[in-house]
């Protein structure tokens, strides 16, 4: 009989969680940025392991935070909705940050929703400690409230990963497959375009930028000729953000749109010419029609 089922991946903002989906999966399927709250959506990156019948769906959640805007809110009601829904949740914490304040609240959270699930923790960024760095935070972690079991990892260089793999499947319930074995991911190609479009943007600019910043895609089109062209739209909130975005002489968007466009080749398997454009969308994090029509419920 086969197993599968849904890992909600919770954690703070920036400790790892889409490096460590997308090493699960092995295929780029969650954008990774040092910059915090980057991931907006619930993102489900699809492992399945046909030798052991064995499929995992993990949600990469935004990070949990106090909602300060439309967007934000949308954002955090995804992350409690996801975790009801899941039948693991996997705890991830920065090792070289320790357990702090933010950790303990999350856990406290999970308790409070009275999902009784069991609780792995993921002691991410093991590989940058030492034993005497590591052994403490392990036990920190484990004595916290609500935590099962926990493992050190690197999601970066996939340190301590098949025995957290092995655990999951064990926990997750017997039943069919959710998605075809093939698939890596439940996002629609012109989302995960315009994901991969939105990494080099907060790759590339500072402050306010990140978080101001959303990308659509308009057109995905193959040619006779193997090349696909895609049309996409970088939106800001301000003039002064949008001069930024563009740079002097067009600086800034020459290097976000060489470094996007070496990213959806790798996507897609094909040459791509992407034609990008800057425009300005006020408030558009506060628009509840247009956050419905981005897919950010």
């Amino acid at each position: 009989m086969s197993r599968s089922g849904f890992i909600g991946l919770a954690g703070r903002p920036n400790v790892g969680k889409s490096t460590l989906v997308n090493a699960l999966v092995g295929s780029h399927v969650a954008i990774v940025s040092s910059r915090p709250q980057t991931t907006r959506r619930a993102i489900r990156g699809v492992f399945t392991e046909t030798e052991r019948e064995l499929q995992l769906i993990l949600v990469d959640l935004p990070g949990v935070q106090k909602p300060r805007d439309v967007l934000t809110k949308r954002m955090q009601g995804r992350v409690e909705r996801e975790l009801a829904d899941s039948d693991v949740v996997l705890f991830v914490l920065n090792g070289e940050e320790g357990v702090g304040p933010g950790d303990r609240f999350i856990v406290r959270a999970l308790l409070g929703a009275g999902a009784e699930l069991p609780v792995l923790c993921a002691v991410n960024k093991a590989d940058r400690l030492g034993p005497n760095e590591l052994v403490p935070v392990l036990a920190e972690a484990a004595e916290m409230e609500g935590v099962d079991e926990v493992f050190p990892i690197s999601a970066r260089t996939g340190e301590g990963l098949p025995p957290l793999l092995e655990r999951l499947g064990e926990l997750v319930p017997e039943g069919p497959y959710m998605y075809p074995p093939e698939d890596r991911s439940d996002q629609s190609s012109e989302l995960l375009l315009a994901e991969l479009i939105r990494e080099q943007v907060l790759n590339r600019t500072r402050q306010e930028i990140p978080h101001s910043v959303e990308v659509s895609v308009l057109e995905v089109e193959p040619r006779d000729d193997g090349l696909v062209t895609v049309r996409a739209e970088i939106w800001a909130e301000t003039e002064s953000q949008k001069g930024i975005l563009i740079g002097k002489g067009g600086v800034k968007i020459g290097e976000i749109g060489r470094a996007a466009r070496r990213s959806l080749e790798a996507e897609l398997g094909s040459k791509v010419h992407l034609d990008l454009t800057v425009r300005v969308r006020r408030n558009w994090r506060r628009d509840e029609d247009l956050l419905d029509r981005l897919g950010i419920e």
